[in-house]
Formats: structure tokens, sequence, C-alpha cells
């Protein structure tokens, strides 16, 4: 089954409106893919996408079996939208590919800067010249989609966030991710960073099929840290069957964003939607792609 409706956004973007946190908003034996098993080089000198002007809160949605990747159905699936936390599915790939080049190791603690520390939530609240390891920073961004978090990883690996950005949207080129642009590690809002359903689609079972290792991170329902115990962002996470990940995203200028993936018995589904009106219309639209498409 294919779905298909092209609408074309027209004006441009006017960026108004209140800094959103960039999460979910405030409530009350797979083989791997082929661009995901082979060694991917990162060209440092790949540039920037095109310039795409996004519709604010544009909805799109898109069903892909993981296993072949093959499209099972969508909505507006290669328009343009705004990634919101979705964003830090590539922060997270990149920091996972640093431990698997051994240059980081979980245990390796990343230092916290000023400016990671005075993110808007969500946040862990780090401390200027603390320290978080590298497993604390990849499940607070798993579970808790913190931002703070999300700097502090791209300061370690890069040295500066807009050096980490291109890097990020370096490797979204090596992916195939032809679509879209990065300009940060949170997805804080910036009318820059633009993507589409099926790149975050692509993104996401590369994420998943690259580094199996790491899968507990996003079935986690809560994240310990300092004492504290934070809920995942993800609400379907054990209340619809078989669901075990991915991420999801709020800001103002994109609406309800959410990649989630399931299995049950042989069969894995990924499915994205972007621009939900309401939390809750984002969580049962994509409980309904998931029934549909098992």
């Amino acid at each position: 089954m294919r779905i298909t409706h092209l609408a074309r956004g027209g004006a441009a973007l006017l960026l108004a409106a209140s800094l959103a946190a960039c999460q979910t908003a405030p409530s009350t034996s797979t083989t791997p893919s082929a661009v995901a098993s082979q060694p991917v080089p990162t060209v440092a000198a790949v540039p920037y996408a095109p310039a795409a002007t996004a519709v604010a809160r544009g909805y799109s949605e898109l069903v892909i079996d993981m296993a072949s990747g093959a499209e099972l159905s969508s909505i507006n699936a290669d328009e343009p939208r705004y990634p919101a936390s979705l964003t830090k599915m590539m922060t997270l790939y990149l920091l996972f590919e640093e431990v698997s080049s051994g240059r980081y190791s979980l245990s390796t603690p990343l230092t916290v800067s000023a400016k990671a520390a005075r993110q808007p939530p969500a946040k862990l609240g780090l401390k200027v010249g603390s320290t978080i390891t590298v497993e604390q920073a990849a499940r607070a961004l798993a579970v808790k989609s913190a931002n703070d978090v999300a700097i502090v990883i791209a300061e370690n690996i890069s040295g500066s966030e807009s050096a980490f950005a291109a890097k990020m949207t370096s490797k979204a080129r090596a992916l195939g991710l032809s679509r879209t642009r990065f300009v940060n590690a949170s997805g804080l809002p910036d009318p820059a960073q633009v993507t589409t359903a099926r790149d975050m689609a692509s993104l996401g079972r590369a994420l998943k099929s690259r580094f199996p290792q790491y899968g507990s991170y996003f079935r986690a329902t809560s994240f310990s840290f300092n004492g504290r115990s934070y809920r995942a962002t993800n609400n379907l996470l054990g209340k619809v069957a078989g669901v075990d990940g991915l991420k999801t995203g709020y800001i103002s200028m994109a609406g309800y964003n959410l990649v989630a993936t399931a299995r049950r018995g042989g069969a894995q589904r990924l499915v994205v939607v972007m621009g939900g009106k309401s939390e809750g219309a984002r969580d049962r639209q994509v409980t309904k792609l998931l029934e549909q498409s098992f």
C-alpha cells in the first residue's frame, strides 16, 4: 500500500514564537542494511543540502519494513520538515561511531562547557566543568532527550557545536540523506535545520542496524542520573505491543514528531510521524500505523 499526498509549502516561515524545548512536550537477529553494515567514510568537505523551506507544523508520515527498507505507506514523506529532537539520532550515531573507532569508550568522561550548561530544557541541569560519561550521555539522549547533553557530545567530539553540525551533515550525505541539513546537535529551533520523514526513517534504520548493541538504551522507560530518575519521552514503550524505540521530538515550529520501531514475531516496522497536532494525536497515529502494518 502506498499513499502519497504532496503539499509544497509556499511562503518562508516567520520564526516567531517561543523557544520550545526540543523534546516531547511537557506532560502531565535483524540483518543490517547494506548501507548500515558497510564502513561509511566521513567526508570532511561535503556541502550542506540545498536550501529548503519547511512548512511550520507540516504533516508527514512514513511506514517502512525494517529488514528490507521497503516503503509500506506514506504521506508527504519527501516534504521538508523540521526534525526537532529527531536530530539527536544523528548525534547518537556519531557518538557510537566514536566508541566503535576506539577513540572513546563508554566510560570516557565528557566535560561540560558553559554553553552546554545554559541550554534550555529538556536537560539534566549539568554544571559547568562537571563531567558525564559517554554511556550516561547516550542514555540521557535516548531516554530524556537532554539538550545540554547533546551540546556536551558535540563539543567534546568536534571542539564546537558548529563543527559537529558540519560533521552531522557530512554523515547524512554518506548515509544517503539527501534532503537533510543539520545546524545544531539538539534540534532546538533553527529554520535552516531541515529534513524529511524519509530521511529520518533512513537514519533511524541505520542507527538501529549498525549499532544493535545499544538497543536497550532506546527500549528503556527511564534513566537515572545523580540520584534523579527521568521518564522516557516515548510514551509507546511498554504500552504498544512490540515497540522498542526510537526517538521523540517537539518544538513549536515542527509540531509533535516521533520515529518508532516495533517487532512482532519475525516482522519489524519503523514508523515516522512528523507535525502531529498534539502529543496524544501523534502517539495515536503512530499506534494506528503500526497496527495496520503488521
